[in-house]
């Protein structure tokens, strides 16, 4: 009986590692399916909304989508989300985004990021980076579709052209100055 319970404790100590390694493994894989998944849905309804967002993603080099970034804070805040940039219809990478903040504010919001990368410079500066605070090379223009922007030729002059959409809750202000954008392991 003694060496039957052994056996079978060793067999599980065996085992283990290899089962384990392979939840693991399934676990980051569905996590980055559903960024893919979530990012080509939001992407898909900017398009709809905004057809000159379709415009850009037609022009651009590479998208990076945000598909949820969560914005929070009484006094101190805080927002953060995961994205994949994708490179003509080709996943890249994944990445995440955070940014803190202090002064006069109160809520909880969500919203959504499309950030179209105009040309290889951007791209390529994106993926040397070690951690890419927005605000600093390249330069980043934002298009706040509600306000009836227009894509001309000043904004296409722009390395990345940044589109916030999709905001849901109740707080003031969809900024990404001062957010760090890093590369982003899922699972």
């Amino acid at each position: 009986m003694r060496s039957t319970r052994r056996g079978v404790i060793k067999a599980v100590v065996a085992v283990a590692p290899v089962v384990l390694s392979g939840a693991k493994v399934a676990f980051a894989e569905s996590e980055a399916a559903e960024i893919q998944r979530n990012a080509n849905e939001a992407l898909h309804q900017l398009y709809a909304d905004y057809p000159r967002g379709a415009e850009l993603g037609r022009k651009a080099v590479g998208v990076l989508v945000f598909p949820k970034i969560v914005k929070a804070g009484f006094i101190f805040g805080g927002q953060g989300g995961k994205g994949v940039l994708t490179v003509r219809d080709k996943t890249r990478q994944y990445y995440s985004i955070a940014a803190a903040s202090f002064g006069l504010q109160a809520g909880v919001q969500w919203f959504s990021y499309a950030l179209f990368f105009m040309d290889e410079k951007a791209l390529k500066f994106l993926d040397n980076s070690d951690g890419w605070s927005v605000g600093t090379d390249p330069n980043v223009a934002i298009i706040d579709k509600g306000a009836g922007a227009q894509v001309d030729s000043s904004t296409l002059s722009h390395d990345v052209i940044a589109i916030p959409f999709g905001q849901k809750g109740l707080m003031a202000g969809l900024t990404l100055q001062g957010s760090k954008i890093t590369t982003y392991k899922p699972g």
